[in-house]
């Protein structure tokens, strides 16, 4: 007999959880954070696992945007990036990432905050640049008292419908001022998550920025250059398409944004590590259930494809996964 798991769903009306499909064994919510902190902090997760029930397929973190981990559980969690396996402490900053990696854990509770490139300047002095692609505890970042009093506040929270109003008072009551990029920030987000994906000289000309300009200001919120940030959105949102869909996609047909298969296939070697056709093979039936949530909840399956980040302004507005008890390793192929 497995155990109680928390409730699957949300705080925002009108949201069937039902629909969402979430495997047996699993639970998982999605909430909207205060409007004050939706552009920094795009959305809070729940997600749980019973091991006795939830043994698989693997599920795995996709390429995206930087998130704050708050471990619940007593069991060992671990994510692995590139091809090692990093456990994680109570409370971990992935910065953003360039890779999907896969995650192990025993059962628990883990509550997942997303935080978006203005998020990451506001919040951290670290340069996104130096944390992407690692996970580094939140007492490292600058801020040595919020991962003991984020576990505290949580663990004695019912780990569902209690966990939005604690997160948005947390940091509410903390939140420093505006950082001088917010307003540059915004517009290029919004110009990394239009409908065409433009060759950087064109990013920096609809930015009226100079190409040198904009490099660094993605390097130091963002933590990748503008080429890597225009593929990896046009990848993911071809992706997660696919991921959501109720049929298998036909991989003799480029998806939306691709010249052919294999520019297509160019990306899934450098943000997946496998081929979309084995990738989508692992079945992942959590990291689905995931971006159906997310979409129905927020707008969006990933939180760097919200729209919303269109209307962000300049003073301050990857899905998590259920993880079972085996880690498959990113080949190639």
């Amino acid at each position: 007999m497995g155990q109680l798991l928390i409730e699957s769903g949300s705080l925002t009306p009108g949201i069937d959880p039902a629909a969402w499909r979430v495997p047996a064994g699993t639970a998982l919510r999605y909430e909207v954070p205060d409007p004050v902190l939706r552009p920094l902090l795009p959305s809070y997760a729940v997600i749980e696992a019973d091991p006795a029930i939830w043994t698989g397929p693997d599920d795995w973190l996709l390429p995206g945007w930087a998130q704050l981990w708050i471990v619940l559980t007593q069991g060992p969690v671990a994510v692995s990036m590139r091809r090692r396996s990093v456990p994680l402490g109570a409370a971990m900053v992935f910065g953003g990432t360039s890779q999907a990696m896969p995650v192990v854990s025993h059962g628990g509770v883990t509550v997942v905050v997303d935080i978006s490139p203005m998020g990451w300047a506001r919040l951290f002095d670290t340069s996104a640049e130096a944390a992407r692609d690692s996970i580094t505890p939140l007492d490292q970042l600058g801020h040595a008292s919020w991962a003991e009093d984020l576990s505290a506040l949580l663990h004695a929270s019912d780990r569902a419908g209690e966990v939005k109003g604690l997160l948005d008072a947390f940091f509410l009551s903390r939140l420093p001022p505006p950082h001088r990029d917010e307003a540059a920030i915004a517009r290029l987000a919004a110009a990394l998550n239009g409908d065409t994906t433009a060759d950087g000289g064109a990013l920096a000309d609809g930015l009226g920025l100079t190409p040198r300009a904009v490099r660094q200001l993605a390097l130091q919120h963002f933590g990748h250059g503008p080429k890597v940030l225009m593929r990896r959105t046009r990848f993911l949102r071809a992706l997660t398409a696919m991921l959501m869909a109720d049929e298998a996609p036909d991989f003799a047909i480029a998806p939306p944004g691709y010249h052919d298969v294999p520019h297509f296939l160019r990306d899934a070697k450098l943000f997946l590590g496998l081929t979309p056709r084995r990738f989508l093979a692992i079945g992942m039936p959590y990291q689905r259930a995931a971006l159906r949530a997310r979409t129905m909840v927020l707008g969006a399956p990933l939180p760097l494809l919200d729209r919303t980040a269109a209307t962000w302004g300049g003073d301050g507005c990857g899905a998590p996964v259920a993880t079972s008890t085996k880690t498959v390793r990113a080949g190639t192929g």
